[in-house]
């Protein structure tokens, strides 16, 4: 029975979604930015806040958590340097999603997830 297995599967098995979720979410941290599918991009946007949060505390075992889970070097350290001191003082909401046109080839709805300033 399947009950409360609320996971967005993103039509992959375990290891490529988790692979694009971290190379998304690379991209984020580092542009600023990302443009992607709807629900790839509410994926992301749930899983960069609790990478933020992570950064605010700032200690070395969230740093490990979040190399855990964001296995990029570059990011992590633009993650601990620059955005938690950015977000020290917010108490949460640091993505804003807006939807975009629905892309050429497939139609599929698009949508960005930016970094809150």
């Amino acid at each position: 029975m399947k009950k409360r297995n609320a996971v967005r599967r993103l039509n992959r098995d375990k290891g490529k979604r988790e692979a694009l979720c971290r190379n998304l979410l690379g991209t984020l941290v580092l542009n600023g930015e990302v443009h992607t599918t709807v629900a790839r991009a509410k994926e992301v946007r749930s899983r960069m806040d609790r990478l933020i949060t992570l950064a605010k505390r700032g200690d070395l075992h969230a740093r490990r958590t979040a190399l855990s889970r964001l296995p990029h070097q570059d990011a992590i350290h633009h993650l601990f340097t620059e955005l938690g001191p950015r977000y020290a003082d917010r108490p949460g909401g640091y993505t804003r999603t807006l939807r975009l046109a629905t892309r050429r080839g497939d139609g599929a709805q698009m949508m960005m997830v930016q970094l809150v300033e």
